[in-house]
């Protein structure tokens, strides 16, 4: 039963309205993760009359959260994260269903966790997590928000809704363990998970009500440093094997659920498939193998390297053309060619597919760029002649 007085704002949007918050009541939305995104995506599901919510996570409170994770508070510290979060979402309103699951996600039981709810919202904190949360989702043909938060920078999207592009479409795989660092290493500014947190719920009330989604086959970047708003375009992937199993999911997650590394460095055996401009606005991915083929033929491209100083000044590739962290592309836009493909690669191949982002918004076209799949990690395997120490 619809609470009138409770949620009167929502009854007077056209919108909404007693049909809609109607349907937001028999609604249920299951949050991975309770931590810095969950925290306020789950107050404002909860606050906006979804009916049924429910919370995967396997952590306690550490005194360290509070900073960002509002859901919790100081006298929750050594509580199980989903005990609080319920205690919280139940003091803001008693009559919604709240089931908690003090449990990390994993290929045993994120099928049967995911049965039967409307929506499920990625809280999570590490990329391989989010290839199993996409994997299951395709498998289930559930709609999943996506958010993530590095430093001063946070990303929103909306994934397989009605069949529409995957995570896997925008990032086909993931790079080794140690590539992206977590929150903990990295540091992220208090406020920004809250700001993510809550469009990744606008989001997820948009799809239960209805409503036309914004975010579906689009990226959304925000920059807290610049307080500036970007969108990239990107569309499913014609030549990818949809997932039916979580057999490949799996084979990425380690007893401490991070990404399993080949002993040699080289790049996984399934060839990624080159994405073409003019259909997904995407730059291209390439692996090691393709790229000694085709420099073999005659191809000549510019080489940008976008890790840190001190990796670069550890070890490089003799063939470089320019450096520069994957965070100054704009600073270094005048030195690349006007003309011409450029192969960026890092030390696996996600801060280089970020650079590429940057660069596609400042005008770069898409198809000049290639993104060199496991990075310096592949050329030291398969072009070992070439690294500079």
């Amino acid at each position: 039963m619809v609470d009138v007085a409770r949620h009167a704002r929502h009854l007077s949007l056209p919108d909404v309205g007693m049909e809609g918050q109607r349907r937001l009541h028999q609604s249920s939305v299951l949050i991975i993760g309770a931590g810095g995104l969950g925290s306020p995506a789950a107050l404002y599901l909860a606050a906006a009359g979804v009916g049924r919510i429910g919370l995967i996570d396997n952590d306690a409170v550490e005194l360290s959260n509070l900073q960002r994770q509002i859901i919790h508070s100081s006298h929750d510290v050594g509580r199980p994260k989903v005990a609080s979060a319920k205690s919280s979402l139940h003091a803001l309103d008693p009559s919604i269903v709240v089931e908690v699951f003090h449990e990390r996600l994993n290929p045993a039981n994120v099928l049967q966790r995911f049965e039967g709810w409307d929506l499920i919202l990625d809280g999570t904190d590490n990329l391989p997590t989010r290839y199993l949360v996409d994997d299951a989702c395709s498998i289930l043909g559930l709609p999943w928000v996506y958010g993530s938060v590095f430093r001063f920078e946070g990303q929103v999207s909306l994934f397989n809704f009605q069949s529409g592009p995957c995570y896997r479409d925008l990032f086909p795989e993931p790079p080794p363990a140690g590539a992206v660092p977590s929150c903990a290493e990295a540091g992220v500014l208090g406020v920004l998970p809250g700001l993510v947190g809550v469009l990744q719920a606008t989001e997820a009330l948009k799809v239960l009500l209805g409503m036309p989604p914004s975010l579906s086959g689009t990226l959304l970047l925000y920059d807290a440093k610049t307080m500036t708003f970007d969108k990239l375009g990107f569309e499913a992937d014609p030549s990818r094997t949809p997932a039916g199993d979580l057999s490949q999911a799996a084979a990425m997650l380690s007893d401490e659920g991070w990404c399993l590394v080949p002993d040699d460095g080289k790049t996984t055996p399934k060839e990624q498939k080159s994405v073409e401009d003019g259909k997904r606005g995407m730059f291209h991915h390439l692996s090691m193998t393709e790229l000694l083929k085709r420099r073999g033929e005659g191809w000549s491209p510019f080489i940008l390297d976008v890790r840190s100083a001190g990796e670069h000044a550890e070890v490089r590739v003799s063939s470089c053309n320019l450096h520069a962290p994957h965070t100054e592309m704009a600073s270094v836009l005048h030195s690349l060619p006007e003309e011409g493909d450029i192969v960026l690669h890092c030390k696996s191949g996600m801060r280089s597919q970020l650079a590429a982002i940057d660069l596609m918004k400042l005008g770069v076209a898409a198809n000049r760029l290639y993104n060199l799949d496991g990075g310096i990690l592949a050329w030291m395997a398969g072009a070992p002649d070439e690294i500079v120490h």
